[in-house]
């Protein structure tokens, strides 16, 4: 890089230290948004997670905007984004992984039956009882086959359970039966003994988990949701659970956060919350990204992990 770029960190207060000083090592010159004071003017690139909306089309010299997770709806929430600017997603193995490793455990949970168990230990009584259905004839389904959804489907596959996966566009993936299109969702939901939602957050995908959806899938059907909480109609999975039409969901996502006090969530006996901790970034990581991805634009070069603004991913 010729001269040292400017760029505007974009994350909660607290954690700036986690950014701020590894991408200065890397040679860049770093302002945290609401610690340090900055001239709007000479920001060359913004890196975060959810800028105050208005924020970014005020920096004229704009280049580029980074993420810091995997998903971008935060950015485009904001009407003012200057689409003009490439907005680069975070790619990384570890990312896709830990978010794997959450959607299998609680595949694998509910399928084990552990909160029978549990209960069985706090009672001080040996229950044993059959799995609910085999391995292999219990059908988890991916809704959203990109880079966190195949290695979702892949790792679950792993596990020997028969897997499919639903996106926009027909996927490959080994061992994975593929649904796509609009056309095809209702087939796909009506085969889905367990739905994991690692779709990207757009207005087609907005409240997709509704009640409609919800009726789609087979009797005692299980909710998993790690991507963003605005595809779920929070009302609408309650009602299904209650009915019995649904066995119940886990949750990592909300459409509020932090998951506000008296929701209902907090205390439904077959909701699982956690506190949007599926995977989170790793600043090594997404420092390393970030650093790599700003000398390439430096040089000229085109960056990778670019949003298809049309698509909104």
């Amino acid at each position: 890089m010729s001269a040292q770029p400017n760029v505007l960190l974009l994350v909660p207060p607290g954690w700036g230290g986690l950014w701020q000083t590894p991408l200065s090592i890397g040679g860049l010159k770093v302002f945290a948004h609401g610690v340090d004071a900055f001239d709007p003017a000479t920001i060359d690139y913004a890196v975060g997670f959810r800028p105050p909306p208005g924020l970014l089309a005020s920096l004229p010299r704009l280049k580029a905007v980074f993420s810091l997770g995997a998903g971008v709806d935060g950015f485009l929430l904001d009407p003012q984004f200057p689409k003009h600017i490439p907005l680069i997603r975070f790619v990384d193995v570890t990312l896709s992984r830990e978010m794997a490793q959450y959607a299998a455990m609680h595949v694998l949970m509910q399928h084990r039956t552990v909160n029978f168990f549990e209960a069985a230990q706090r009672d001080g009584k040996w229950r044993q009882r059959m799995l609910p259905r085999a391995t292999e004839e219990t059908r988890v389904g991916i809704l959203g086959l990109g880079e966190i959804g195949t290695v979702c489907a892949e790792r679950i596959r792993d596990h020997g359970f028969s897997v499919s996966g639903w996106s926009r566009t027909r996927k490959h993936v080994d061992g994975v039966k593929s649904y796509a299109g609009a056309g095809e969702l209702d087939a796909f939901l009506a085969q889905c003994d367990f739905l994991v939602c690692v779709l990207p957050l757009t207005p087609d995908t907005r409240h997709i988990l509704n009640a409609a959806a919800f009726a789609k899938l087979p009797k005692g059907a299980y909710v998993i949701n790690i991507a963003r909480g605005g595809h779920l109609n929070e009302p609408d999975l309650i009602a299904a659970i209650d009915s019995g039409h649904l066995s119940g969901a886990t949750l990592d996502v909300f459409e509020t956060e932090p998951l506000p006090e008296g929701n209902p969530i907090w205390s439904h006996p077959k909701i699982i919350a956690t506190p949007h901790i599926a995977a989170i970034t790793h600043p090594s990581a997404a420092t390393r990204s970030i650093i790599d991805g700003i000398a390439a634009l430096e040089r000229g070069h085109a960056p990778k992990n670019v949003v298809d603004m049309t698509r909104g991913y």
